[in-house]
């Protein structure tokens, strides 16, 4: 079991088949505002679809590939982050987030990508943390801007949101320069 407490209100726990309620139910919630940057809406309709998920991820997790986790913001699930990706070889970890609508803007999802890229960092040993946002997502890409995190590139047509190609905005930060 991954548990990685950030603060008082706010922590990190491993996704769980018994989590897959509260997620479904989140997603719903946010699904309009959250479809404008995420690709993935339109299979996720129902409760099985995040047990899927959720499997998968506890696949990726047994695997030592990834590391999905649930927020969990004053007791309550509120998004899902973690690293969508381990790549051992090059020692890199890409991040990936998204938060229920009604908790942006509160400083959670800064505080969780500092937790994991120190993470990363620190306790994985790794050598670099990537996140690669949508050109347009301006506040997601504040996210990684106000960690310190080095604007790598724009990656062109970098993925397909429904109907329409989106750009994308690699960020990059080594443990050198975290670490100072």
């Amino acid at each position: 079991m991954f548990l990685h407490k950030i603060d008082e209100e706010l922590s990190l726990k491993l996704l769980e088949l018994k989590d897959s309620e509260r997620v479904f139910e989140i997603t719903n919630q946010s699904r309009e505002y959250l479809r404008e940057w995420l690709p993935w809406l339109d299979d996720t309709t129902k409760l099985e679809d995040t047990k899927g998920f959720i499997n998968m991820s506890l696949k990726g997790f047994a695997e030592n590939k990834s590391v999905n986790t649930v927020i969990m913001y004053k007791g309550q699930i509120v998004g899902v982050a973690g690293y969508n990706q381990i790549n051992w070889s090059n020692k890199t970890a890409y991040i990936g987030y998204w938060l229920e609508e009604e908790y942006q803007g509160n400083g959670i999802m800064t505080r969780v990508a500092r937790a994991l890229t120190d993470y990363a960092f620190n306790e994985l040993k790794l050598d670099k943390v990537e996140i690669k946002v949508a050109v347009e997502n301006k506040k997601s890409r504040g996210i990684p801007e106000r960690l310190g995190f080095v604007n790598e590139g724009c990656i062109r047509q970098a993925e397909w949101v429904y109907d329409h190609y989106v750009d994308h905005i690699v960020y990059g930060m080594l443990a050198e320069d975290w670490n100072k």
